[in-house]
C-alpha cells in the first residue's frame, strides 16, 4: 500500500514540500549512522564472546608439542653427538572446578545484562529520535510564529506612525510600537539559532541535515493512556522495563561472582592424558661410560591431578570481601532502579493527561484569543484601546498558536516515554505515529482560524 503522506503544523501561509522526510525515514538513518546504537551492538557481541571464553575453561583442552634438540658433548670420559626429536599430545579435562563453573554461570547472566541494555539502547534510539524530530518541529513552529508576529507588529508600527504624521496619536504609541517591534525581532533571530541547533542536533543522530520535516495532522487525536491506570503501567513497567532487568541480571551476576571467590579454597580435579614419542640419532662416543645405538621411546600416560589450595597470602579472603561488597553495590543500584522506574511511570502517565488537558484548553484560547483580537484592534480603530493593547493582543494570540502546538509535541513525546518506562517501546510505535504524519498540511495559522476543526478535536479530547 502507498504510504500515506504526513501533514505539518509549522507554516503559516503554506504548505511544506512534498518531499519532506518523515519519522521512519529518518530512523532509518539514525539506526545506520548512530554510534550509540552500534557500540551497544558491539558491547553485546563483546560480553557474548566473554561467555564463550568462560565455558572453554570447563571443555577438554588438547594440545600438540613437537621439539628438536642436538646435543654434543665433549669430555675426558665420554664424546656425544646426538639429535632428539620428539612429539606429543596432551589432554586435560577439567573435572572439578567450582570457580570456573561459577564464574560460567556470572557470564550467562552478564550477557543477558548486556542484551537487556542492547534493548535498551533500541529503546532509546526510538525516543532521541522522536525527541530530536519533535524538537526540529517545535524550532520551526517557535520561529515562524515569532515571524508572523514581528510581522504584525510592523504593521501596527507603520499604522502608528502615519497616525501620529497626521497628529492623530501621540509619539509615545509610536515609541511603543517600535520598542515591541525591537523585542519580537530579537525574540526571532534568537529563535532562527535555536532552530539551526535542534537541526545539529537530528544531524547528529542521522548524519544529514534535513530542511523539511513531516508533521502531525490537524486530526492528530491525543487519546488517554491505555489502560487508564498508573497502577498497571506500574506494574508492567516494574517488570518489562530493561533498565529493571539489566540491574537484575547484574545482581545475579555478582552473586555468583561472589560464589566463584568462595571456590578459591575448594579443590581442583583434572583428568590428564597424554602420548609421545621421541627419537634419538647419531649417536656416537668413545671411552669407557659411552653408549652405542639409536632408538625410539613411546609413552603414554593417563591420570587425574587434584590440587587443594592451602594458603595464597590471603588473597581469596580478600577477593570474598571485595565480592560481598560489590553484591551490595548489585542490590541498592537494583533498588534505585525500581524506584526511579515507578516514579517516571507515574510521572508521565500523569503528565500525558495534563498534556491532554493544557492541548484542550489551548485549542479554546486560540479562538479566544483571535477573537480579543480582532475586537482590540476593531477598538483601537475607533479610539476605545490604545496601541499597548493591541500589541499585547497580537503577542497573546501567537504564543497561545505556539503553546498549542507544544503541547502537542509534549504529549507524543511524554506517550514514547511512558512506553520506554514501561519496557513496551518498538519500533512499530514510530510506525503508528508515522501515519499521523502528513507533509502539505494547512498551517497552525489555517488550524486557529478552522473553528470547526478546533471545537471537534476539543470534544474528541
Amino acid at each position: 500500500m502507498k504510504k500515506q503522506l504526513l501533514s505539518g503544523l509549522i507554516g503559516l501561509f503554506a504548505a511544506s514540500p512534498a518531499f519532506a522526510m518523515d519519522l521512519i525515514q529518518t530512523y532509518e538513518k539514525a539506526l545506520s549512522y548512530d554510534s550509540g546504537i552500534a557500540s551497544a551492538r558491539a558491547s553485546f557481541e563483546a560480553q557474548e564472546a566473554a561467555s564463550d571464553i568462560s565455558r572453554s575453561k570447563l571443555l577438554p583442552q588438547l594440545g600438540a608439542s613437537a621439539d628438536a634438540n642436538y646435543t654434543d658433548s665433549d669430555g675426558p670420559s665420554q664424546n656425544v653427538d646426538y639429535t632428539t626429536l620428539g612429539l606429543g599430545l596432551q589432554l586435560t579435562q577439567p573435572v572439578f572446578r567450582a570457580d570456573a563453573w561459577f564464574n560460567y554461570d556470572a557470564s550467562k547472566f552478564q550477557t543477558d545484562s548486556a542484551r537487556a541494555q542492547y534493548h535498551l539502547a533500541q529503546q532509546q534510539l526510538i525516543l532521541d529520535v522522536a525527541s530530536a524530530y519533535f524538537d526540529v518541529l517545535r524550532a520551526q513552529d517557535t520561529v515562524t510564529t515569532l515571524r508572523a508576529t514581528e510581522t504584525a507588529i510592523q504593521r501596527q508600527y507603520d499604522q502608528a506612525q502615519e497616525r501620529f504624521d497626521v497628529g492623530l496619536i501621540a509619539i509615545t504609541e509610536v515609541l511603543e510600537a517600535r520598542a515591541t517591534f525591537d523585542d519580537i525581532r530579537s525574540q526571532r533571530i534568537a529563535a532562527e539559532n535555536s532552530l539551526n541547533i535542534t537541526r545539529e542536533q537530528l544531524a547528529r543522530l542521522t548524519g544529514e541535515y534535513t530542511e523539511q520535516l513531516e508533521n502531525l495532522r490537524q486530526n492528530f487525536p491525543l487519546n488517554p493512556p491505555e489502560p487508564m491506570n498508573p497502577e498497571l503501567w506500574e506494574t508492567t513497567a516494574l517488570e518489562q522495563n530493561w533498565s529493571i532487568q539489566a540491574a537484575i541480571f547484574d545482581l545475579k551476576a555478582s552473586e555468583e561472582t561472589l560464589k566463584a571467590a568462595k571456590a578459591g579454597h575448594y579443590p581442583t580435579v583434572d583428568f590428564q592424558a597424554s602420548y609421545g614419542k621421541s627419537k634419538i640419532g647419531g649417536l656416537d662416543s668413545s671411552g669407557p661410560l659411552t653408549q652405542q645405538g639409536n632408538g625410539t621411546t613411546t609413552q603414554g600416560v593417563i591420570g587425574f591431578q587434584l590440587n587443594v589450595p592451602l594458603y595464597s597470602g590471603g588473597g581469596i579472603q580478600a577477593g570474598v570481601r571485595q565480592q560481598r561488597s560489590l553484591l551490595t553495590v548489585a542490590e541498592e543500584s537494583l533498588n534505585t532502579v525500581r524506584r526511579d522506574v515507578r516514579v517516571d511511570t507515574r510521572s508521565r502517565f500523569l503528565t500525558i493527561n495534563n498534556n491532554i488537558e493544557t492541548a484542550s484548553a489551548l485549542n479554546r484560547t486560540i479562538i479566544s484569543r483571535r477573537s480579543a483580537l480582532d475586537a482590540t484592534r476593531a477598538g483601537y480603530d475607533v479610539g476605545t484601546r490604545n496601541i499597548v493593547e493591541v500589541l499585547d493582543a497580537e503577542r497573546a494570540y501567537y504564543v497561545a498558536l505556539r503553546d498549542f502546538a507544544n503541547a502537542r509535541y509534549d504529549y507524543v513525546v511524554n506517550s514514547l516515554r511512558l512506553k520506554q518506562s514501561a519496557g513496551t517501546l518498538s519500533p512499530q510505535d514510530l510506525v503508528e505515529l508515522n501515519n499521523w504524519l502528513s507533509a502539505n498540511a494547512p498551517g497552525i495559522e489555517a488550524l486557529a482560524n478552522d473553528d470547526t476543526t478546533l471545537n471537534s478535536q476539543t470534544m474528541s479530547q
